[in-house]
């Protein structure tokens, strides 16, 4: 697929935000308790969370991906997406900060105790001098993310305020469906996440991968109301999250809505320095040098 703003994609998204999306009545009333305000969730702003040390690619932000740093290559696309009203990095490492200023991106420096991306997002987000409704967690290991998608998940979380939080899905390659690294996810009728899982969900009876079925891999990009973003970092880890290692657990874990859009993307993350080669041969493909 073209990272184009091809009307495919469009229509993609716009079919995920809009399905299920019966919330008139609750969003007067979440703007009558949120203050009346006429522009609801209005202020957006992206944070790329970015940390030097990691076990499987160590100094992963900086590595170069066709003459750019890939931090770089994920905040210029980033950058492209219409609903964010500002973007910064948030890090805790010199190196890093010092790279994302020569490029021109504001910095944000956190601490090294920060557990996880959203941890960091919060942190960032209490030093910014602006305020903002909405903060979206852009993964910096994905230098193709598409500006649509980052504004398909600001809007579903504009248009559903019964939730705090909302995300991503995609449709899941069936060899794909056994590996604990893809990340899946069910969600309900009107568009709300039930569950995600590093094992194949729904699990039929044979244990096998179903060709046939439209399971659904979750991808890493994702917004939070930002009033809810402090109450999730001040929220104890819970069994379900522990086990599975998936942060988006302790929020549906203490009862709190989650949105999911589904959209037309291969994910292409960068997880190990093999991936590097993979990302600079579909660049040259699509020529975005």
């Amino acid at each position: 697929m073209a990272l184009s703003s091809s009307s495919s994609q469009k229509t993609w998204i716009v079919h995920g935000i809009l399905a299920g999306t019966a919330i008139a009545a609750a969003a007067i009333g979440a703007r009558a308790y949120l203050g009346g305000s006429r522009k609801f969730r209005s202020r957006v702003v992206g944070i790329i969370p970015a940390r030097y040390a990691s076990s499987r690619f160590e100094g992963k932000p900086l590595v170069q991906i066709l003459g750019k740093p890939m931090i770089q290559r994920t905040w210029e696309r980033s950058k492209l997406a219409s609903s964010l009203d500002h973007v910064v990095v948030a890090t805790d490492d010199e190196r890093i900060a010092d790279c994302c200023r020569g490029f021109g991106a504001d910095v944000i420096m956190t601490s090294e105790s920060c557990r996880n991306g959203t941890e960091r997002c919060n942190e960032a987000l209490e030093k910014l001098e602006k305020k903002y409704d909405v903060v979206v967690n852009i993964q910096g290991d994905e230098p193709l993310i598409e500006p649509e998608i980052i504004d398909g998940v600001v809007k579903a979380l504009q248009l559903a305020p019964d939730a705090v939080f909302s995300t991503a899905v995609t449709s899941l390659k069936p060899e794909d469906g056994l590996d604990p690294n893809r990340v899946k996810c069910v969600v309900d009728n009107r568009g709300y996440a039930i569950y995600f899982s590093r094992g194949l969900i729904p699990y039929n009876k044979s244990g096998k991968v179903n060709p046939n079925f439209p399971y659904m891999l979750h991808l890493g990009i994702q917004s939070f109301d930002s009033k809810f973003l402090k109450v999730y970092s001040e929220l104890q880890p819970t069994p379900l999250q522990l086990e599975e290692d998936l942060e988006q657990l302790k929020v549906l874990e203490n009862g709190y809505k989650m949105k999911v859009i589904k959209v037309d993307h291969e994910a292409h993350g960068v997880d190990t320095p093999d991936d590097v080669e993979k990302i600079e041969s579909l660049m040259r493909e699509r020529n975005l040098i």
